[in-house]
């Protein structure tokens, strides 16, 4: 399939981002041998925001190799390290780079909501002709206005995203973020996706913010909801502190907060999950952090899928 082709199909989906219809399917072949390899346990991939921005992405896929990652969930967004004014000449070096250092690209994480945004479009363009599997778009905010007019907004970008997804061969992920944002609790995003093929949109379950939202019970059930369309998961953990007359949610090394860890990891290996597990560190520590959570989460991985 050119360029020219994707870019093509690329519009016709966009211009059906309110639209029910499905897109066109990609033709045999398009995706290319570049992509990862099928596993029968979950890769852990660094989302590579952690690393210092002095680290350029031609470094990054050595350094997280030698780190002991199986790949990446590479991040395009302002300040990073692929930025959207160079995101059309960057992005595809930044695969290709990551890929010749023997570091699978799992995941492609952008801060934005809309399909029809052009950093959106190469993203998932590139993304998907290079073989990467996995997209999560940002956050829907409630803010201030009609919850059920952000609800119908966020379905419409989904369906728009979805669109995408079917011409260039990817999966949408979904995060359960903080409160304030559409997923939060799992259960709108269920409403908002569930007439939507299971194939091409799905959940990206954020540990430490499921079980800060819903406690040990709403945790167990979030994930049993999840599991079905389950594309990646974000590990995290937390705890809630007193500051002064108001609790505060602080994350913490994994392992140290409330996640039951074990339970999680025994539900994946039942149901042979082997999609992406991204570490995003949210404390203090850098790099020193990550190879702390990593060494955690292997040793989960180990623990519950046998070795």
């Amino acid at each position: 399939m050119t360029r020219r082709a994707v870019l093509a199909a690329l519009a016709a989906a966009t211009s059906q981002a309110g639209a029910q219809q499905p897109a066109a399917q990609p033709p045999a072949g398009f995706r290319r041998e570049t992509g990862p390899k099928p596993r029968s346990t979950p890769p852990i991939c660094l989302y590579t925001d952690q690393l210092p921005n002095e680290i350029g992405y031609d470094e990054m896929g050595g350094l997280m190799k030698t780190m002991g990652f199986d790949g990446a969930d590479l991040v395009v967004q302002p300040g990073g390290h692929i930025t959207p004014e160079h995101a059309d000449l960057d992005f595809m070096r930044a695969i290709e780079s990551m890929t010749g250092s023997g570091m699978d690209v799992w995941m492609v994480s952008t801060p934005y909501t809309s399909p029809a945004d052009p950093t959106v479009r190469i993203a998932m363009q590139w993304g998907g002709q290079m073989g990467v599997p996995f997209f999560r778009p940002g956050h829907w905010k409630y803010g201030a206005g009609e919850v059920e007019q952000r609800l119908a907004e966020a379905q419409r970008d989904l369906s728009g995203f979805a669109n995408i997804a079917r011409v260039v061969g990817m999966s949408v992920g979904v995060h359960n973020a903080t409160p304030d944002c559409v997923g939060a609790a799992i259960f709108d995003t269920n409403m908002i996706i569930r007439g939507m093929d299971p194939h091409l949109v799905g959940y990206d379950f954020d540990t430490g913010y499921a079980s800060a939202e819903g406690g040990p019970a709403g945790f167990a059930t979030a994930l049993k909801l999840t599991m079905p369309r389950l594309k990646m998961v974000t590990a995290r953990d937390c705890y809630f502190k007193k500051d002064g007359d108001a609790w505060k949610l602080v994350e913490c090394p994994l392992g140290e907060g409330m996640v039951d860890w074990a339970g999680f990891f025994k539900t994946l290996a039942r149901a042979k999950f082997a999609g992406p597990i991204s570490l995003q560190v949210g404390y203090e520590g850098g790099l020193s952090a990550v190879k702390k959570d990593l060494a955690f989460l292997k040793k989960q991985v180990s623990a519950a899928y046998g070795g």
